[in-house]
């Protein structure tokens, strides 16, 4: 039987130069978490390349609309409605179908529904701040939200996360998944936040920022905002999971 892997030379290569260093000191968190000795890889087991899978039919009729999938009958999400939408796609720019993706964020005044969330902005109760979906035979997303808003956190005497999106990407196994930020365009806070201060190419920065797209808004309704994900090669979307470019 022909072997059809494809030969190295068809493979694009991860750029190491693209991730920030693991170890960044002005980004507290990473002084004990960096690791202190070389990496080293290790192959998949059996088990987890061929480990539960997700599709369509774990997808809930409202899980990719967080204004609805936490709020009571006829309520919905405090805050400026959003639509973020886009593509996920290989590193030859070809829609990859069929992919879990799951979103969590904080509400529209800065706090996530987490118990240990101090910070003094109020809760929605009518919103959770999560939801997933699958991506289309042509790679395409979508998901109905509010905007987050921007927070503090103890990193250094006032620093702020600028308002973002995680966005975790599933592969065809439970094992394959990578998980990003994204932030929207025109933030002040994006070049001041110490974690962007540690990826040193603005273009790797760029490849973050969701891009608002008038044409697709829905007149008195939300403003749409288009994040593609690439996830591989030159053109990549960083991962914070694959820090190290392997």
């Amino acid at each position: 039987m022909k072997n059809s892997r494809p030969q190295a030379a068809n493979y694009f290569p991860r750029d190491r130069a693209w991730h920030p260093q693991a170890y960044a000191p002005g980004y507290k968190s990473s002084v004990l978490r960096a690791p202190q000795r070389p990496l080293i890889a290790f192959a998949n087991t059996l088990s987890e390349t061929t480990g539960p899978a997700f599709g369509h039919d774990m997808i809930g009729q409202l899980d990719n609309d967080l204004t609805l999938n936490f709020a009571q009958p006829g309520m919905s999400a405090i805050g400026e409605r959003i639509v973020v939408q886009g593509r996920v796609m290989d590193e030859r720019g070809q829609p990859v179908p069929n992919v879990l993706l799951e979103f969590w964020q904080a509400n529209a005044g800065g706090r996530y529904r987490h118990k240990k969330d101090n910070y003094l902005a109020p809760l929605d109760p009518n919103f959770g701040g999560c939801g997933r979906t699958v991506t289309g035979g042509d790679g395409a997303y979508a998901f109905r939200t509010v905007r987050p808003g921007p927070y503090p956190w103890p990193n250094g005497p006032n620093d702020w996360r600028p308002a973002h999106i995680h966005i975790s990407v599933f592969g065809q196994a439970f094992a394959q998944r990578l998980i990003t930020q994204m932030y929207f365009e025109g933030d002040p806070l994006i070049p001041r936040c110490p974690i962007v201060k540690t990826i040193n190419d603005p273009a790797a920065i760029d490849k973050l920022v969701a891009r608002l797209d008038m044409e697709s808004s829905a007149p008195m309704d939300s403003l749409t905002y288009r994040f593609d994900i690439i996830l591989r090669g030159s053109r990549s979307t960083l991962f914070e999971n694959r820090l190290e470019g392997n």
